[in-house]
């Protein structure tokens, strides 16, 4: 992941900023806090086909085929953005579903024919055949992501709410705003926050040490969406990941969906273990993540 990627960390403050006052609201409105239930947390990755992983997180000589398979078997969700590139056709939507376990959720990425089109594909329908794509995931859906382009910003607010009035409320939706001037001026950034949660829509938070200002903490809707860019599994990988739970174990909300990135994917699951071990061990959430393949078992000679 490119996006605020930096070469220096030396005057990076990692550490994770006070929450927004609105989110007390909110929190109040979303948070498990008044039941027994156990809010979901989501670990995955960016892509399943990875040969590097073969032999350590997948078994030795994994085809490429049953990549997916495997990658189910380790992760509970994937931040899918193969679905940025080109819609899926309902028999692969089949397949990719079959393909993994129960608990397993697809985060597909919004078409950039779509979040980068100046009227996001209403008038021609392209909208319409992707959702009808996404209804195909059915149980297996867990949350839609819609990363605007870099260019889109704090002065489009309306095309945006217009486009949300058009998205189906049964298919939850996080979106992602890169441009600074959401961030630059408390009143965009509030307007925008303001109308993600009127819509019960997520707002997704990145956390990445070349721009501190998309790490907002606002909560928007009964789920968040986390985009955790880390930089080689460095100590700092670790104690922001730990900060993290502290943070998802205080909003409690139903669910979220994590996402560690690291250079070029090799290492994200090494920090989703890390981090699926640290929430379990806390014990305040149902999770799972990657465990190091140790081979077939051993057969006995008794």
């Amino acid at each position: 992941m490119k996006f605020g990627k930096a070469d220096d960390l030396s005057n990076v403050n990692f550490d994770l900023p006070k929450d927004p006052v609105a989110n007390t609201d909110r929190l109040l409105q979303h948070s498990l806090s008044q039941s027994n239930t156990k809010p979901h947390i989501y670990i995955g990755a960016t892509g399943w086909s990875m040969k590097e992983w073969v032999g350590k997180w997948y078994p030795d000589k994994t085809k490429s085929a049953d990549y997916l398979r495997e990658y189910g078997k380790q992760f509970n969700t994937i931040e899918l953005n193969t679905t940025h590139y080109r819609v899926p056709a309902p028999d692969l939507v089949a397949r990719w579903c079959s393909s993994v376990p129960d608990d397993f959720r697809f985060c597909p990425k919004v078409p950039q024919t779509i979040s980068h089109s100046n009227d996001f594909g209403m008038p021609d329908g392209t909208l319409e055949v992707f959702i009808r794509s996404m209804d195909g995931m059915r149980d297996k859906l867990g949350c839609v992501f819609l990363q605007l382009p870099p260019y889109f910003g704090a002065n489009r607010l309306k095309l945006l709410t217009i486009f949300l009035d058009r998205w189906p409320q049964t298919l939850p939706l996080a979106v992602e705003v890169r441009h600074a001037s959401w961030f630059s001026a408390p009143a965009a950034t509030e307007a925008l926050m303001s109308a993600l949660a009127a819509r019960n829509i997520a707002a997704v938070i990145t956390d990445v040490a070349g721009r501190r200002d998309v790490l907002h903490n606002y909560v928007t809707a009964p789920r968040t969406m986390i985009r955790f860019v880390g930089n080689g599994l460095r100590e700092t990988d670790f104690t922001r990941l730990a900060a993290w739970s502290d943070k998802l174990k205080e909003w409690n909300l139903p669910e979220t969906y994590f996402f560690p990135h690291e250079p070029d994917n090799i290492l994200s699951p090494d920090a989703s273990a890390w981090f699926a071990r640290h929430i379990e061990a806390d014990g305040f959430a149902t999770t799972r993540g990657p465990k190091i393949w140790e081979g077939p078992p051993q057969m006995s000679l008794f």
